[in-house]
């Protein structure tokens, strides 16, 4: 769903970046530790849609968390993210670990949001059940 609006966006000339959590974290990591931080969430700032992908699949240090933060404060109220994610709000202070950063996350992101929750069988395990 988070690719065919991005492509949707796309279509009608907005530009958009598709990130996994992990790289984009991992992005912003390497740039702080560059002195770059700002910089790169600048440089980030420039599109309208941001889509991460994959939101709380793997844990992510103190400062990764603190850094994505940052990112979010910055485009909160100016641009679109859209996050994709198999956990529930209640579960975010677990994947950010009870610091006091998942509040504020969770506050910027869902304060002008559309919320869709999807459930189901996986979509890749359903079709590989359909090849057999």
């Amino acid at each position: 769903m988070a690719i065919g609006i991005g492509q949707k966006a796309i279509q009608a000339g907005y530009k958009v970046l598709f990130r996994s959590a992990l790289d984009l974290v991992e992005d912003l990591e390497l740039a702080e530790m560059k002195g770059e931080l700002k910089k790169r969430i600048n440089q980030l700032s420039k599109f309208d849609v941001l889509i991460v992908d994959e939101l709380g699949y793997l844990p992510m240090t103190s400062q990764g968390r603190f850094n994505l933060f940052q990112l979010v404060n910055a485009l909160y109220e100016y641009r679109s993210i859209i996050l994709t994610t198999n956990k529930d709000f209640t579960d975010w202070g677990e994947f950010f670990h009870h610091d006091n950063v998942a509040i504020p996350i969770i506050d910027r992101v869902i304060h002008h949001s559309n919320i869709f929750m999807l459930g189901g069988e996986s979509y890749r395990l359903r079709q590989k059940t359909a090849c057999q």
